[in-house]
């Protein structure tokens, strides 16, 4: 109720108080609290994400636009054609000073990939054969087949390099945990010293709802929010932020409904289709934000498929012509089957996703359906899948999307993952994606929503395509 309370309270126009530059910098991450976790023991939510990134790294890093900068390795070669990728490490040093070693590289990178991890990347790490110590200054890692998206793979926060006995990293910040969110102090550089380091040069990160950050920010009280998405966006458009500092990234990943249960009127891919095709879905994303385009293909691009995306058969007709198609296919099932038929939907909360959930339903119930919504967590028929990817591979989104798919559509998945060579993957990716389309097993709304709150004096922020926005690259200079 405070947080509510104070964004009734403020101005709906007007500008905020700016913050001065040589303060520390203020962010906000929607979601948990920021607290260090071991992504080896399950997975990070943003909070944990944005704080992992922050304090440590890992052979590579994403800088502001999302492109590849070295962490932990200086430099790096790719060899074999492809199945061999040497690092040669940098010096860096833990948070109590010891220096990182190449051993405890290796047995952080070994511990990710474990079968048994349960580490968010190990489904995608299954192509790396070794990872071995060369020298104490550098290691390679060999490849099964190969991967030219390893590096983005590598530069995820799942994939830095903690020390697990005390989840220490080798920066660029160092964490203090305090009663006001989390200091991070900048690592001083080679020569530096650390008493000297300038107020400027830390950062205060909170991790918060979206209503408690929204209204920090319109206070004056922070410079930064990340991981805004299409659950808290409509907050934004009644508390006067300067369109100025909203931004939206060009994220690719999924938005769309994955089927969980194939059962019942489910148990057919013509039923399954039914539902979307009976999605209006420029209204949808509209409602949500007016420039929020709308998709029905999975893949959002060719990526590394033989082919285009595949489309849906019925992409070429009409609205009307959809939903009375549609209608047909569930009056078919009624006049077999007695009763209603109750699709249960699992959707998290917040106002966009309300907003979401309208428009579901009412498509659903013009042709027939009975739809019910369900906490994200539920049991449920359809669930919602909302991710970024984290790398350009078509393999990551028809594994994603398959969360109960065909054994056509799974035998073709796993096909693209034992591929030999690129150009067998990318066949295998192609006849993946136009199984899964024709199966029905996901159906797909949107490319994800994401959205950052950025001050002016964060010069350095770029919107981009991984939606990843690392804290120690937010101002161009440190006044």
């Amino acid at each position: 109720m405070p947080a509510l309370m104070l964004l009734l309270t403020l101005p709906s126009c007007g500008q905020a108080p700016r913050r001065q530059g040589n303060v520390p910098v203020v962010a906000s991450t929607i979601g948990g609290a920021a607290a260090l976790r071991d992504p080896s023991s399950g997975r990070l939510d943003f909070a944990q994400r944005v704080l992992v990134d922050a304090t440590a790294q890992g052979l590579v890093r994403f800088d502001a636009a999302g492109g590849i900068e070295p962490g932990l390795a200086e430099r790096w070669i790719v060899i074999d054609d492809g199945r061999s990728y040497i690092f040669r490490l940098r010096e860096a040093y833990w948070s109590d000073g010891s220096p990182v070693s190449a051993d405890e590289v290796v047995r952080s990178l070994r511990r990710a990939a474990a079968a048994g991890s349960r580490n968010a990347l190990t489904p995608y790490l299954a192509v790396i054969d070794q990872i071995v110590e060369m020298t104490p200054q550098i290691i390679e890692v060999r490849l099964k087949r190969p991967r030219p998206d390893l590096l983005k793979l590598f530069a995820q926060p799942e994939l830095a390099v903690l020390r697990a006995s005390s989840l220490s990293g080798s920066g660029p910040f160092r964490a203090e945990a305090t009663r006001a969110g989390v200091m991070l102090r900048a690592i001083p550089g080679p020569g530096d010293d650390d008493a000297n380091a300038t107020p400027e040069n830390s950062l205060r990160l909170f991790g918060e709802r979206a209503a408690v950050a929204i209204a920090r920010f319109r206070a004056g009280q922070s410079d930064l929010i990340l991981g805004g998405s299409f659950r808290d966006w409509p907050i934004t458009a009644g508390v006067g932020i300067n369109p100025a500092n909203l931004h939206i990234d060009p994220a690719r990943g999924l938005f769309g409904l994955a089927v969980v249960r194939r059962e019942g009127f489910l148990a057919d891919a013509g039923n399954r289709a039914a539902i979307s095709m009976a999605v209006d879905r420029a209204r949808l994303t509209s409602a949500v934000m007016p420039d929020w385009a709308p998709t029905e293909t999975l893949l959002p691009a060719q990526l590394d498929s033989a082919v285009p995306p595949a489309l849906p058969t019925w992409s070429i007709m009409s609205l009307d012509a959809r939903r009375e198609a549609a209608r047909a296919r569930v009056r078919l099932w009624q006049q077999m089957h007695a009763g209603p038929v109750t699709i249960r939907i699992a959707l998290p909360s917040g106002p966009g996703a309300t907003l979401v959930w309208g428009h579901l339903a009412e498509a659903m119930l013009r042709i027939g359906l009975s739809p019910v919504r369900v906490a994200a967590d539920a049991q449920a028929e359809l669930r919602l899948i909302d991710e970024v990817a984290p790398y350009d591979s078509g393999r990551w989104y028809v594994n994603t999307a398959c969360a109960a798919c065909s054994p056509e559509a799974e035998s073709l998945i796993a096909a693209g993952r034992e591929a030999p060579d690129l150009a067998q993957r990318a066949q295998r990716i192609a006849e993946a994606d136009a199984e899964l389309t024709r199966d029905a097993a996901f159906i797909p709304l949107a490319q994800p929503l994401r959205w950052s709150a950025v001050a002016l004096r964060l010069d350095a922020w770029q919107r981009n395509t991984r939606a990843w926005h690392p804290l120690n690259h937010l101002r161009n200079d440190k006044e």
